[in-house]
C-alpha cells in the first residue's frame, strides 16, 4: 500500500508538470513555442527589434547626451571646447552608437546565415572606421583653431601642415574603411600603393609643390597672415587673411578675394609691404612739376622778402655769403651776367627741405630728399622723397594730401607757376582774346 500510494503521487506530479502554465507566463511560452515553431518570422523580428534598439541609441547619443554635452560647453571659459564644438566633432562621435548596437548585436540575431551576419558587421565596422576618420580631420581643424587663437600664429601658421595629416588621414582611412568592407587586412592594399608610387607623384604633384612651398614660407617668414602684398600676376593687392596649403586668400583693397597658388609664391616674385609696416615710416614719393618758363634768378627785393620767411632766413644768410664768397674768388664784376645768384626754383627746393624737417609727421630717422629731376615736356619735376611716421593707409594719404596742398599754395610766392596742359578753357579764352 505504501508503494502504491508514492507512484500514485508520482504520477500526479508529472501531470501537475505537464498542464499548461497560466497568465503572463503562459502567453510567453505560447510566444515562444510559435517562434520556433516559425524559424523565418524570428529572425525577422529580431531584425527589426535590433534596427530599433540602434534607432533609440542614435536618439538617445544624439538629442540627450550630445544636448548635455553642448550645454556644459556653453557654459565653459576654455576656447578649446568652442573649436571642437564648431567642427562638430561630438556630433560625429555620436553616429558611432547606432554602428556600435549593429556591429555587436547582429551576433544575437537568431536564424541569421553567417554571410549575412559577417556582411552587417562589416558594414558597420567599416561604418565606425569611417566616422572615425572623420572625426580626427575634424578634430585637426579645430586644433589649427585653437592655434591660431595663440600669436605665434601669425608667425609660424601651421594650417598646412594639418591639411597634409588631413590628406594623409583620410588616404589611409580609405584603405581601412576598404579592408573593413573587404574582410581583408588593410596590409594588403598598403603593400600595393608601392606599385603606384608613380601614380600617386603624378596625381599629387600640387600637393608637394604646396607642401614644400609651405614649409619654405613658414621657415623663411616670407609671407604671414596680415601682410600686405602685391602680386601684379594674379591680381593680388590686400592683406593675406589665409595660407592654406594649396592656396593663400589675399583680400583686394576693393574687398575682392584673390587665391594664389602657395608654391607660386616660390616660383614667382611679389612685394611684401610688412617692412615698411615694421619700420613704423611710409615712403612719400611724389613730384611737382613747374613751368620752365618761369624759372628766373632772385632780384636784391625778393632776396630780402625771403628773409622774412621764418624757414629760409637761415638759408639765404648762408647763401648769400657762399655767394659773394665765391664771387669775390672768382672776380666777378658788378655786371650781373658774370655774379652767381640766388634762383627762385633753388630758394624754393630749400623751402620745401626745411618745411619737411619741421613737420612733426615726417620720419626723422630715415631719407629726406628733394631734388630736380631732369626736365621734360611737362616741365621740371621737383621731387619729394620723405617717409611719414605714419603707416596706416588713410592717416598716410591724408599726411600726404596736406604737405602738397601747401607747396601747390605756396609755389606762386616764389614767382613760379606750375605746369598744366592746356585745357579746354584756355583754349576757349585764347580764341576769346583779341589777337595781337
Amino acid at each position: 500500500m505504501v508503494i502504491a500510494d508514492e507512484v500514485r503521487e508520482m504520477e500526479l506530479m508529472v501531470q501537475d508538470n505537464q498542464a499548461p502554465a497560466s497568465g503572463v507566463e503562459g502567453v510567453v511560452q505560447s510566444i515562444l513555442s510559435w517562434l520556433q515553431a516559425h524559424p523565418i518570422t524570428q529572425t525577422a523580428l529580431a531584425l527589426v527589434a535590433l534596427v530599433l534598439v540602434a534607432y533609440l541609441a542614435d536618439i538617445i547619443a544624439r538629442r540627450r547626451v550630445l544636448a548635455l554635452v553642448n550645454r556644459l560647453i556653453r557654459r565653459t571659459t576654455f576656447g578649446w571646447d568652442d573649436a571642437l564644438h564648431h567642427h562638430k566633432v561630438f556630433e560625429r562621435l555620436a553616429h558611432l552608437t547606432p554602428a556600435a548596437v549593429v556591429y555587436f548585436g547582429g551576433v544575437l540575431v537568431p536564424g541569421l546565415p553567417s554571410d549575412i551576419q559577417t556582411l552587417a558587421q562589416n558594414v558597420a565596422a567599416a561604418f565606425m572606421l569611417f566616422i572615425v576618420v572623420l572625426t580626427v580631420g575634424a578634430t585637426l581643424s579645430a586644433g589649427n583653431e585653437i592655434y591660431e587663437q595663440f600669436p605665434i600664429a601669425k608667425t609660424r601658421p601651421i594650417k598646412g601642415y594639418l591639411q597634409v595629416a588631413k590628406i594623409l588621414t583620410y588616404a589611409l582611412g580609405g584603405v581601412v574603411v576598404v579592408a573593413a568592407l573587404l574582410d581583408r587586412s588593410p596590409f594588403l592594399f598598403l603593400s600595393g600603393i608601392g606599385a603606384m608610387t608613380a601614380v600617386l607623384l603624378l596625381v599629387f604633384k600640387d600637393t608637394l609643390l604646396s607642401l614644400v612651398a609651405s614649409i619654405q614660407l613658414t621657415n623663411t617668414g616670407l609671407v604671414r597672415v596680415g601682410d600686405w602684398i602685391e602680386m601684379p600676376k594674379y591680381g593680388a593687392d590686400g592683406d593675406v587673411i589665409d595660407i592654406a596649403l594649396h592656396t593663400v586668400k589675399v583680400q583686394n583693397w576693393d574687398k575682392t578675394i584673390t587665391s594664389i597658388p602657395t608654391h607660386k609664391l616660390i616660383e614667382d616674385s611679389f612685394k611684401n609691404w610688412r617692412g615698411m609696416s615694421e619700420s613704423g615710416g611710409r615712403r612719400i614719393k611724389r613730384s611737382i612739376f613747374l613751368d620752365k618758363h618761369t624759372v628766373r634768378f632772385l632780384t636784391e627785393e625778393e632776396v630780402g622778402r625771403f628773409r622774412r620767411f621764418t624757414l629760409l632766413k637761415d638759408y639765404v644768410e648762408e647763401k648769400q655769403k657762399e655767394l659773394q664768397e665765391y664771387n669775390a674768388r672768382i672776380g666777378a664784376t658788378d655786371d650781373q651776367v658774370n655774379l652767381r645768384r640766388l634762383t627762385n626754383i633753388g630758394t624754393f627746393r630749400a623751402y620745401i627741405v626745411n618745411y619737411l624737417k619741421n613737420h612733426p609727421q615726417i620720419h626723422d630717422g630715415m631719407t629726406l630728399l628733394v631734388r630736380q629731376l631732369e626736365p621734360a615736356p611737362n616741365g621740371v619735376p621737383i621731387q619729394i622723397y620723405v617717409f611719414a611716421n605714419e603707416t596706416a593707409w588713410v592717416a598716410f594719404e591724408d599726411i600726404q594730401s596736406d604737405i602738397f596742398d601747401h607747396f601747390m599754395a605756396i609755389v606762386p610766392e616764389f614767382g613760379l607757376r606750375l605746369f598744366q596742359n592746356p585745357s579746354g578753357d584756355d583754349l576757349r579764352r585764347l580764341v576769346a582774346s583779341p589777337s595781337t
